[in-house]
């Protein structure tokens, strides 16, 4: 006779194993009205709606096998969706093998690594959270080492590829960097397609949410700016050729997952060069190319900056990014555009006042919707369970934790 186990916990629903539902999901305000802060209200992203505004941003952790995220990584990611972040971006994973920063980085280009993927879902899901994906090619700053290694080449010896470097002109990174192959236009086309591919496999694996990495130097940021591309086919010389390989894997990208489905971009709004003189990659035409993304099917633009030239100039204080982002959600909104594609902010949002500021509802004025964080996430994994507490807002708390 088979006995069937009581328990008075209901179970989460949908996922391969016992754990108790989290109804609502933390983070949730339980007294929700006028005085809770944007910050702990619900948003909606086309289909998927957050009880809260907080995600947790991509971070590279150099500890996939062969592009394999591992036990490491769900314990890593679990620790925020169990403690109330709304969503959990998986860290960059590239799309092609020549992709990855370091040998040691997810990957998605093939099906053997969506199980591993599915897991860490499965898991964040159980807890009543969301997870995304940020699907991504390294370009020139591919086969480096890990961070705490220094900023150094992966060699052949330890796994790497610095003979097989892509970016859209063969200008290196920098003195002492391997100088990338600039790209053929099959090559470009079937960099596309493996977007277009991972993004089916980012589905099958669960995600909620997929971001596209276009900031930071890596290779679609390398498209955008007119630095690093040189080209003088359809991918190079005019806004509209710089942009294109961007759009066009949003276009395919958009065809392929559920209607449903958020999409994100994220962009370095300034390449942080204005002070050559010469033509660079800015916030004037990181605001022309947001216009374009909302009217491609892009749900959310997570506006960074900076990092895909070793001679940039940072103007760096608390706002310095999230103001770009307050400019670029304020043209869209002039446009007639803001209801199409909300704003992520980051940086330097590492307490709660601030990150309570960014998005508290001012009208036209407000500088995002949503903060995306990173570093203040690893200090403190219970970051928004302590910003609620730091700003009166009573929400919900993972069950097996009330006796503390």
């Amino acid at each position: 006779m088979t006995i069937k186990k009581l328990t008075a916990s209901a179970p989460a629903p949908g996922v391969p194993f016992y754990t108790p539902a989290q109804d609502p999901p933390v983070g949730t305000a339980l007294e929700p009205g006028p005085d809770v802060p944007t910050l702990f209200t619900p948003i909606k992203l086309r289909g998927l709606t957050l009880q809260n505004r907080f995600v947790v941003s991509p971070m590279c952790m150099y500890s996939a096998d062969d592009g394999h995220l591992t036990d490491w990584h769900l314990v890593h990611l679990g620790a925020f969706a169990l403690r109330g972040a709304a969503l959990t971006i998986v860290e960059a994973t590239a799309v092609t093998p020549n992709g990855r920063i370091s040998p040691e980085d997810s990957g998605l280009w093939q099906d053997s690594q969506i199980a591993p993927l599915r897991r860490i879902a499965d898991y964040i899901h159980s807890q009543g959270q969301k997870v995304g994906i940020q699907l991504a090619h390294a370009g020139r700053k591919a086969s480096t080492l890990g961070m705490w290694h220094g900023n150094k080449v992966a060699g052949p010896e330890v796994g790497g590829w610095p003979d097989n470097l892509w970016g859209p002109s063969a200008i290196a990174w920098d003195e002492g960097f391997p100088t990338p192959k600039e790209m053929t236009v099959a090559q470009i086309e079937g960099l596309v397609q493996s977007f277009v591919d991972a993004a089916k496999r980012s589905v099958q694996a669960g995600m909620d949410f997929i971001e596209i990495h276009g900031a930071h130097g890596y290779l679609i940021s390398e498209f955008l700016s007119p630095i690093t591309n040189q080209r003088t086919d359809a991918y190079g010389g005019s806004f509209e050729g710089r942009t294109r390989v961007l759009l066009d894997i949003v276009r395919g990208v958009r065809a392929v997952i559920p209607d449903d489905m958020p999409l994100s971009v994220r962009v370095s709004a300034t390449e942080w060069m204005e002070y050559t003189g010469q033509p660079s990659w800015t916030l004037n035409e990181t605001t022309r190319l947001a216009l374009l993304l909302a009217d491609e099917g892009v749900d959310l633009l997570d506006v960074s900056s900076g990092a895909n030239n070793p001679a940039q100039k940072l103007n760096i204080y608390k706002y310095y990014q999230i103001d770009m982002a307050g400019h670029i959600r304020e043209a869209l909104i002039k446009a007639g555009k803001g209801g199409k594609m909300a704003i992520g902010a980051v940086g330097m949002i590492d307490d709660a006042e601030t990150a309570r500021d960014v998005v508290q509802d001012a009208g036209d004025k407000t500088k995002a919707d949503l903060v995306l964080i990173a570093r203040q996430f690893l200090r403190e994994p219970e970051f928004v369970i302590k910003t609620a507490k730091q700003l009166g807002v009573k929400i919900a708390t993972p069950h097996q934790y009330h006796r503390f």
